[in-house]
């Protein structure tokens, strides 16, 4: 459970955040950023109560996820980026150690590409820079790929909606929107990752949507960057590997 949660008023949106943990002293505070149609918990449960010993961390839900109601607006990374900075902004954390999972990757990298200084470590789990990253099954999908969710984690995706959004029966509207932005364009080249300055952990699984030799690109152009990646894991079930995540995430951040 949360030690607290509030509503923001960032960029029009009224933003969910939970906070976890305690001050951390002269440790950073640690902003989690889930996957596409996820809260907070589904991304997040299996890791977030020891990531939280001995540190602050911020879990907002992005535009139209969980708590926090969409808006007439289009849903792009740039966006949401720009969403969790003002958050920022009105917490007052100047800089924040992030893990980004699948949508809440790209937009933790968008971030550490515009706003560098805001960025003191930085994890991206199942994140690409290019949507060529992922594999053709995922790209168009074929629905026998194992890559893929299942009909059982989509239910359980509809189901976490259902119980806390502001609008639950938009989640099919609400579905498409989030395909779409995971799916667009993705705004960076090669030269925005060689110019991050933050020391970077990849992490994907075997069976992941992100091919693994687009991820070996990835740390070979960031210039502090590390790369694991998990066995016997599929992209809904990397965060959720506890045993074997919360030793290399804790090994980093601290």
């Amino acid at each position: 459970m949360p030690n607290s949660s509030a509503y923001a008023k960032v960029n029009g949106l009224e933003m969910y955040y939970e906070t976890h943990g305690t001050d951390g002293g002269e440790r950073r505070p640690l902003v989690l950023l889930h996957g596409g149609v996820h809260t907070v918990g589904l991304s997040f449960a299996a890791v977030l109560p020891a990531l939280a010993e001995g540190r602050r961390v911020v879990a907002p839900e992005l535009q139209g996820h969980g708590h926090t109601a969409d808006t007439e607006r289009e849903m792009s990374v740039a966006d949401l980026a720009s969403d969790v900075v003002r958050l920022l902004d009105e917490l007052g954390i100047p800089q924040a150690d992030f893990i980004g999972f699948s949508l809440g990757g790209l937009t933790a990298l968008e971030i550490a590409v515009r706003h560098p200084e805001r960025v003191g470590r930085l994890v991206l789990a199942a994140t690409q820079y290019r949507q060529d990253g992922y594999h053709d099954d995922v790209r168009t999908p074929d629905y026998t790929s194992p890559r893929l969710p299942s009909q059982a984690d989509f239910e359980e995706w509809a189901a976490a909606y259902a119980a806390v959004a502001p609008h639950p029966e938009h989640f099919q509207d609400f579905l498409g929107k989030v395909t779409g932005a995971a799916h667009a364009p993705l705004p960076w080249t090669a030269d925005d990752l060689r110019g991050l300055t933050a020391p970077t952990l990849l992490v994907v699984g075997d069976t992941d949507f992100v091919r693994v030799e687009h991820a070996a690109e990835m740390r070979e152009l960031i210039p502090d960057a590390r790369l694991a990646v998990l066995p016997a894991t599929t992209h809904v079930a990397l965060m959720r590997r506890a045993s074997v995540l919360l030793p290399l995430l804790t090994e980093f951040l601290d």
